[in-house]
């Protein structure tokens, strides 16, 4: 099992307590390095304009946050999860991505989804649509970053994107091509996509859920004559521990149904170090390669450097 961290940004107003934003980002830095010291497999960022609920507090950009970590670490892998398909048009996401694969070293883990916080959009003025045609973007998107990073000269003509003879240069370090993960817990096109394009998937769910969503995938994997085993299977999980299992359940935040299906308390790492274990062995045995892990506090170093000295290496 693979272990990386889900960083804040600001967007669940982790910085609030904070305030600084010249602190919030040296915080980052520590947080980013601790987990490449660690031994953490990858740090994921996640790409919102705004604060989830009403405020003025610090919301950093996901791009920019990915390309300075990764000039402030060394082994660990950097990552989006995910940068939202409508705020930036996949042409110029493609030439983002394989810059930022040569500043880390070949070294960025892509991820990609189509996008479902209203605010963000409309606050910004992008085009927000239907959860449908949102879907039909992100497909096109997938296959014109996919050329870029490919194709000597890629063009691509669709309803929503089209590039023509388009030269990417450098295309990036990692080869084939820089990883592709799309997320998100579709059945019928999310993780159709996945099978179709995807290096990785990301579900937010439960290992008996993910059992299921993976043979929905393996199934995709077969129409689409691909190896399902070739694809790095994630899943985003709220990590709790304390001395009891009903102390960590008790700090299951009511908001957690926001992000986490159904109580998280009774499938996440909540609990003692034992249950914990046992929640592990359970999302292993589910056929998951990575867990990503949404601290209970994710500014704080000592929950991501204590889950290390337990957990990871």
């Amino acid at each position: 099992m693979k272990y990386s961290v889900f960083l804040p940004s600001g967007f669940t107003r982790e910085f609030a307590a904070i305030g600084d934003p010249v602190a919030a980002y040296a915080r980052l830095v520590d947080l980013a390095t601790l987990a490449d010291d660690a031994g953490y497999d990858v740090v994921y960022l996640p790409d919102h304009l705004t604060t989830v609920q009403p405020s003025h507090d610090p919301v950093f950009e996901c791009w920019t946050l990915t390309t300075a970590l990764a000039a402030e670490t060394t082994n660990v892998r950097i990552g989006h999860l995910v940068t939202a398909n409508g705020y930036r048009h996949p042409a110029l996401q493609a030439r983002m991505a394989s810059t930022l694969d040569v500043i880390s070293g070949g070294r960025l883990s892509f991820g990609i989804g189509a996008g479902w916080l209203e605010k963000d959009h409309r606050q910004y003025g992008y085009e927000f649509g239907t959860a449908a045609q949102r879907a039909r973007k992100l497909e096109e998107a997938v296959q014109v970053i996919l050329a870029l990073w490919t194709e000597a000269e890629a063009t691509f003509e669709g309803e929503h994107y089209r590039i023509q003879d388009a030269v990417n240069e450098p295309k990036g370090l990692q080869r084939p091509h820089i990883p592709l993960m799309i997320a998100g817990n579709g059945e019928k096109v999310t993780l159709r996509l996945v099978a179709q394009y995807g290096d990785a998937c990301n579900i937010v769910t439960s290992p008996e859920e993910a059992r299921h969503k993976f043979s929905v995938l393996e199934q995709h994997c077969r129409n689409a004559g691909r190896d399902g085993s070739r694809i790095n299977r994630t899943v985003t999980t709220l990590c709790i521990i304390r001395d009891t299992d009903a102390e960590a359940r008790a700090l299951v935040p009511p908001s957690s149904t926001f992000v986490f299906p159904g109580d998280v308390g009774s499938y996440g790492l909540v609990g003692t170090v034992g249950t914990v274990k046992q929640r592990i062995a359970a999302f292993e045995e589910a056929g998951v390669d990575e867990l990503i892990l949404y601290f209970e506090d994710p500014t704080s170093l000592r929950q991501v450097e204590e889950f290390a000295r337990g957990f990871v290496g």
